[in-house]
């Protein structure tokens, strides 16, 4: 199969033009039909010569996404189901706000993280995307929101799949995704969400950029956690919050802590107390999640009265604490929901 046009920076399609025997700025009149004119085809490219674009379609493909289901909600989220060249499935999200147009991207075409409370665990990992899927998904949907006159905005890496599994496609999406040249997004309009692998918590903080980092947590403790997120067994808890204090000391930036609360299993009183012991003087926000039921797992919503108790407890006790609104609840939008029911059909 042909490499993926996007899986390239705009640093390797100019030094392919030189390979072709055609000045380097060549490359750069590629990136720009790419991003800024969001062209479909390689003919569309009309300032290259013509044995130009025949090379470029020689030896690239654009990313194919078949959208197999759109669901759109009364709040304005529109959700997708797209289909790839392998006939795997993966979703993406447009997320309205007061502030512009967030997308929430997969990476990964199933999970092997495990959450027990999650639908993109069912399944387990088929295979991760490449970069240029990534990128295929946020560039889709600006065509989408160009027909309104709107853009992007923001982008959440928080669909389906563990994006610090998939690092290198992850952090190769990332920089295209805030170059100058295309569609850049600003750095802090981005945030990627992590289970916690912590061998990567340490090389993201590295990474020298202002790209906004959140930690699935979902629970105050080494045992609890553990048995809500196998993953923890591999990365255990204190390991996870010394490689968020490494990244917070060397990057000075703060830490989003994304908690599910499980009615009756992570919600009570006491657990928000150890929870604002462990953050105790961290630079950090904590965003409540109340959990969405899938009807494969056994879980349950907490109870507003409990969810509002938490969240009282811990600011109370000096943490920055948020509920998050919750968008897309008619229509499945919870990650893996829509693909799960997709393979209940017998597709992948």
């Amino acid at each position: 199969m042909k490499p993926f046009i996007y899986d390239y920076s705009l640093e390797e399609l100019q030094e392919w033009a030189v390979a072709q025997g055609e000045p380097a700025f060549r490359g750069g009149q590629i990136f720009d039909w790419l991003y800024v004119k969001r062209v479909n085809s390689f003919d569309e490219m009309t300032n290259l010569s013509k044995g130009l674009r025949q090379k470029l379609d020689e030896q690239f493909a654009f990313v194919t996404l078949n959208e197999i289901t759109k669901y759109e909600s009364k709040d304005g989220t529109v959700k997708f189901l797209f289909g790839l060249h392998d006939d795997h499935a993966i979703e993406t999200v447009i997320m309205k706000h007061n502030y512009g147009n967030s997308i929430c991207v997969t990476t990964q075409v199933g999970c092997k993280v495990g959450c027990t409370f999650c639908a993109s665990t069912l399944g387990g990992l088929k295979r991760n995307l490449t970069a240029g899927e990534i990128v295929a998904q946020v560039v889709q949907a600006q065509k989408i929101l160009d027909s309104r006159g709107e853009r992007v905005s923001s982008i959440v890496i928080m669909g389906t799949g563990e994006p610090f599994e998939n690092y290198e496609a992850t952090m190769k999406f990332l920089r295209i995704m805030i170059h100058e040249k295309g569609l850049n997004i600003g750095q802090r309009h981005i945030t990627v969400s992590t289970s916690g692998i912590v061998p990567n918590i340490y090389k993201f903080a590295d990474e020298d950029t202002q790209i906004n980092l959140a930690i699935s947590i979902h629970a105050p403790n080494d045992a609890l956690r553990s048995k809500l997120m196998p993953v923890n067994r591999r990365f255990p808890f204190d390991d996870v919050m010394e490689a968020l204090r490494y990244y917070i000391a060397k990057t000075g930036r703060r830490v989003t802590f994304e908690y599910a609360l499980i009615g009756g299993v992570n919600d009570r009183p006491e657990h928000a107390e150890e929870l604002a012991g462990v953050l105790k003087n961290m630079l950090c926000h904590v965003n409540l999640i109340p959990v969405n039921h899938v009807p494969e797992r056994k879980y349950v919503r907490t109870s507003r009265n409990d969810i509002f108790q938490f969240q009282r407890i811990l600011a109370e006790k000096g943490v920055n604490v948020t509920i998050r609104r919750e968008q897309g609840h008619d229509i499945a939008a919870a990650c893996g929901q829509l693909r799960a029911k997709h393979m209940e059909s017998g597709a992948r």
